[in-house]
């Protein structure tokens, strides 16, 4: 083949060397720069129960909606910690259905969990998993008006599906 390289392993010229090196360098300056420009969730949303919660009931009903299926996301009960206050994953879907039924959040690091989940341990405070939503029924009479049972409307309001089961009482003899 005449002798002819297919490529070369070492540069000609000190510029050369030098185009290589910036080339070479400039490779983890720009990775880091794709990393930072693109969207970062923080791993959990805390959802606060205390006064920096804009709509309670409507909190309960997320954190509902979290465990529902197909989700499942998951979910903690933070007792005793800011008023009773939840800890779920962030996804994009549970930051957009916060902010459609106007539940306030927070985006919490890693070292913020740390530092909740030691002062639970530190405290008269405790985790509890929420592995999945749980069916609810409600007993209700067949003649009511559906502003006279307040657990009805509270669950219709947190947007938390049940089930009525009606309660027929016995005619007096």
């Amino acid at each position: 083949d005449g002798g002819k390289m297919l490529f070369r392993s070492s540069p000609k010229s000190a510029e050369e060397t030098k185009g290589r090196y910036w080339r070479l360098a400039a490779i983890p300056f720009l990775l880091l720069i794709f990393l930072a420009g693109t969207a970062v969730h923080a791993q959990n949303l805390l959802i606060p129960m205390d006064k920096t919660q804009n709509d309670h009931l409507r909190a309960y009903g997320l954190v509902y909606w979290c465990l529902q299926s197909p989700r499942h996301y998951r979910s903690e009960w933070l007792l005793n910690y800011r008023c009773g206050s939840f800890m779920v994953e962030d996804h994009d879907d549970v930051r957009e259905r916060a902010n459609v039924m106007g539940v306030s959040f927070m985006p919490v690091s890693p070292a913020e969990v740390n530092a909740i989940y030691q002062t639970i341990e530190n405290n008269n405070m405790d985790v509890v998993l929420l592995e999945k939503a749980p069916k609810i029924a409600i007993y209700t009479p067949p003649e009511k008006e559906p502003w006279d049972d307040a657990v009805t409307l509270a669950l219709t309001y947190a947007d938390i599906p049940y089930d009525t089961c009606l309660l027929y009482t016995s005619p007096s003899p």
